[in-house]
């Protein structure tokens, strides 16, 4: 890894790490227990910005730096928080692959809908997977739900996840835009 990738890494990953401690928390209207936050909007922006490697490792550094200061009520979070930020980017990488295949006129908002379209779907798909699967253990894994209760709270953890990739994504492709179109002015 050259110094500019480690120098890329570090940035967003302290951009992250900051905006996931201390940015602003709104919790979930319809499930208070689920916290709507913008810290994954920097991961997506450098995942696009310098490539899949950059963006999951941003990722992997501010999981593990969650699970040493603050992994929240459940001390397996940062790994939920993991699987949902790297579903989501799944779909950003398997639009990226399908539109540099092709050539079109507005591939940047074909990009942009397509992937949140896709991360979005697939985020939704993991997460409910994961969580069906997990919250039935008991802290420190899952929250020891009977299985009526995972049932009831999926769909409200995949609307969280649904909404919260709605406005990440987007967000993300319009911040990459945005210093792409900086660092050619410079």
């Amino acid at each position: 890894m050259n110094s500019k990738t480690i120098a890329n890494v570090v940035v967003f990953a302290a951009l992250t790490v900051a905006l996931n401690l201390w940015g602003p928390k709104i919790p979930a209207p319809y499930a208070t227990y689920l916290i709507y936050q913008v810290w994954e909007i920097p991961i997506v922006a450098a995942f696009l910005l310098f490539g899949s490697y950059v963006g999951i490792l941003i990722a992997l550094i501010n999981t593990m730096i969650l699970f040493a200061v603050f992994p929240g009520p459940l001390p397996s979070g940062p790994f939920y928080n993991f699987a949902a930020v790297l579903s989501t980017l799944f779909g950003v990488y398997l639009v990226q692959k399908m539109i540099a295949r092709h050539s079109f006129r507005q591939a940047e908002l074909i990009a942009a809908t397509s992937s949140t379209v896709l991360g979005t779907t697939l985020r939704v798909g993991v997460m409910t997977v994961v969580n069906w699967a997990l919250l039935r253990y008991p802290w420190p894994i899952g929250y020891n739900l009977t299985e009526e209760a995972i049932l009831v709270s999926l769909p409200l953890t995949g609307l969280f996840n649904a909404t919260l990739a709605l406005y990440t994504i987007p967000l993300g492709h319009v911040i990459a835009k945005t210093v792409r179109s900086v660092i050619k002015t410079l």
